[in-house]
């Protein structure tokens, strides 16, 4: 995975869910490297790809630090298993309490191939984790 804009080049690893039926977080030896939902479709299938990162590991700024600065026709590659670059780009990027997460709009089907790369954001709570989560949507343009 290339995110040019904010200098990401990263390898993405396979992440599912928890006990709880929670989306798992990169952790580990992996804790700095993003990771695709592998119960989302395959980047550059039809749907909406998931690949989630964490902003900050140990206090110290990880694989999405700059996510948020995404901004709109910002461009993101996924090499695929079969040698292949899906390219996305950003039409929208918003941070939600994590209350408020826009579950249906991040996971609900949609028209064509798409993307989303979850990251966490904001202020920290009193339990030492961020309070809200920053959300880039972005559409397939070439693969």
């Amino acid at each position: 995975m290339t995110i040019p804009s904010i200098g990401v080049d990263e390898e993405l690893f396979p992440i599912g869910l928890g006990e709880n039926g929670e989306l798992l977080a990169p952790r580990g030896d992996r804790a700095n490297q993003p990771a695709w939902f592998e119960e989302s479709p395959t980047p550059g299938e039809t749907g909406p790809a998931v690949i989630e990162g964490h902003v900050t590991w140990g206090g110290d700024p990880s694989v999405f630090f700059e996510l948020g600065g995404l901004t709109t026709g910002d461009q993101i590659d996924v090499e695929r298993a079969d040698g292949t670059t899906a390219t996305f780009e950003v039409y929208d990027s918003a941070r939600y309490p994590k209350d408020q997460f826009p579950t249906l709009d991040v996971y609900g089907a949609t028209d064509g191939p798409e993307l989303r790369v979850i990251t966490c954001g904001g202020d920290l709570g009193d339990d030492g984790h961020h309070l809200d989560n920053t959300v880039v949507f972005a559409r397939l343009i070439e693969t």
